[in-house]
């Protein structure tokens, strides 16, 4: 009898226990985001099944649906974008060739300029990458002598235009010189460093890295160490480096089982916040805001015209206000992100904009004055590396160049020009005079009857297409060639600094409504009633599964694709060169 009501006695516990562990398995998965970014691991099994398929010549024109006279008028227009490409860049283009297959990130954003099933067909001439030789404001200029208006913003180090950053160059290396490039000896200007530092992230120590992706990765670190939990948490669509630890989904080939990718802006995420007890940290990117739960915009994903951001600076700044209160009840250290956002948003960077104390910050990009650099700032108590009572536990994290002296010099006077008066009147009206010229284009484009919206957080825009269509990713190349530089991602990015006058703004009003009437005449935004993005997303859907499984073709259509233009499968071969001869 006592052994059969021990027996029962572990079976209920043993139910009982593997009960609360689903159910707090659950709620975990219920505070992740229902689409794939908010499951990493599904992310990447998903990923190692899309096949790779490209539409053949004909249907490269032909995959909307379009009749004849329209496919001729985008044969027209692409033949006519690859002869000026051609005519006005030869040398630039030249350049390119030779090192597109020699450097491995020339290789990759040369692929994925546009969604993949038609980067096959795409000239070469658009695939290939940027290269310039010289800068002025907020103008870039190509090998040919193209001058065009910079729209990439050099992923972001460009906040106050080029000459601003080359006059910090050229000081801060005049400063250092004698010293040279010594390395463990500190010049002494970076006792000057790190108190404007101090003073602008509101925290007490600092560490120098090299990149901003080394300083996240310290970061995280030492929240790890002083907490003695295991698990940060990242939000949905987030970026935060390329390191596995903060990239858990694709592009990371390692699973990471100490990461948990939650819901940006939801009351399961603070709820998970607030019950366990393995969460060292949270990672917040600022830029997040504009996207909440989605990846950064970028026209290789371009594949209907359902991309969708917008800013909500009170709804962001209140959720951002509750993460921090339950961070500080539960001893969880909460991390800025402002590698790509600190300086521009405001002086204090996203903490002054939100309104918001982080625990720890790291910055890069603009910070190195124009040359690279990652810092990491936070509390005495969480900066530190070591255990006093505790001589062999340490968190050892150093660095060769951490603090370079040229680094340090054109820091310095990075961060002294941003204190002077001029600078501190641009940031009072940034955000203002950003929202107002977005409105002016956004005005222009609905009188012009152009199917596109501008959307924006402070001077970083990205395009909204407002019609179905297919070819949105056309459009990066009409604006490239209307004189306005734009980085791989596309469209789904413009990142503009604060050397941009009035007048430079209404000149790229002008040269994007000019690049919008010529994407509209060649065809590109053509109309039908069966041409929705549901219709586009099915008929991709169907071309995939055509691809995965050959016996379907001839047997499986989608909405809009007629059987002659079925796509193909099979790894990249043939390319076209920019006079759409094959090569």
């Amino acid at each position: 009898m006592t052994s059969a009501i021990t027996i029962y006695a572990l079976a209920t516990t043993i139910s009982l226990y593997l009960i609360y562990r689903i159910l707090v398995r659950l709620q975990l998965s219920r505070a992740k985001h229902p689409s794939l970014r908010g499951h990493s691991n599904w992310s990447r099994r998903v990923a190692r099944l899309v096949p790779f398929f490209s539409y053949d010549e004909a249907g490269f024109f032909a995959s909307d649906g379009a009749p004849a006279q329209v496919i001729q008028q985008r044969r027209k227009a692409l033949r006519d974008l690859q002869t000026r490409a051609e005519q006005e860049s030869p040398e630039t283009l030249a350049h390119c060739r030779k090192i597109e297959n020699s450097i491995s990130d020339v290789r990759f954003t040369s692929r994925y300029r546009v969604p993949f099933p038609y980067s096959q067909q795409l000239p070469e001439c658009f695939r290939s990458g940027s290269m310039a030789d010289e800068t002025r404001g907020s103008q870039i200029k190509d090998l040919d002598g193209n001058w065009r208006y910079d729209l990439s913003g050099s992923y972001g180090v460009n906040v106050f235009g080029y000459d601003f950053y080359k006059q910090c160059m050229a000081e801060g290396i005049e400063q250092t010189r004698e010293l040279g490039p010594v390395l463990g000896a500190y010049h002494p200007l970076i006792t000057e460093n790190v108190e404007m530092i101090r003073q602008i992230s509101g925290l007490d120590e600092v560490s120098f890295h090299m990149s901003g992706t080394e300083a996240v990765m310290q970061a995280v670190r030492l929240a790890r160490y002083h907490t003695g939990k295991t698990h940060l948490v990242r939000f949905c669509g987030a970026y935060h480096g390329w390191w596995d630890g903060v990239q858990p989904g694709i592009g990371n080939t390692r699973k990471a089982r100490d990461v948990y990718t939650l819901a940006d802006m939801s009351e399961q995420t603070l709820y998970i916040l607030r019950t366990r007890n393995d969460i060292a940290c949270v990672l917040i990117n600022p830029l997040q805001a504009f996207h909440p739960n989605s990846d950064a915009p970028s026209d290789t994903s371009l594949v209907a015209s359902d991309r969708s951001n917008g800013f909500d600076k009170q709804g962001y700044s209140d959720w951002l206000a509750q993460v921090r209160e339950v961070c500080s009840q539960r001893g969880i250290v909460l991390i800025f992100d402002e590698v790509f956002t600190g300086f521009r948003l405001a002086y204090r960077g996203a903490q002054e904009f939100y309104g918001i104390q982080a625990d720890l910050v790291t910055y890069g990009k603009t910070l190195g004055g124009g040359l690279p650099i990652g810092v990491v700032a936070g509390t005495h108590s969480l900066m530190r590396r070591f255990k006093e009572d505790q001589p062999v536990n340490v968190s050892f994290a150093r660095g060769t160049f951490n603090s370079h002296p040229y680094v340090m010099g054109a820091m310095n006077v990075f961060l002294k020009r941003i204190q002077k008066v001029d600078i501190q009147l641009q940031y009072q009206d940034s955000e203002s005079l950003w929202n107002g010229r977005v409105t002016r284009l956004n005005q222009r484009l609905d009188t012009e009857a152009l199917p596109l919206r501008i959307t924006n957080i402070h001077s970083i825009l990205s395009v909204l297409y407002t019609r179905p269509s297919r070819y949105n990713w056309m459009f990066q190349f009409y604006l490239r060639q209307a004189g306005l530089e734009l980085s791989w991602t596309g469209t789904g990015r413009l990142i503009m600094s604060y050397s941009f006058t009035d007048e430079d703004f209404d000149e790229v009003i002008e040269r994007f409504v000019s690049a919008a009437h010529q994407m509209q005449a060649g065809g590109w935004w053509w109309q039908s009633p069966t041409l929705t993005n549901k219709a586009i997303k099915r008929q991709f859907l169907v071309d995939m599964l055509v691809a995965r499984f050959p016996f379907l073709a001839g047997r499986l259509f989608g909405p809009l694709v007629t059987r002659q233009h079925a796509p193909q499968s099979g790894p990249l071969s043939e390319q076209r060169d920019c006079s759409g001869k094959a090569g």
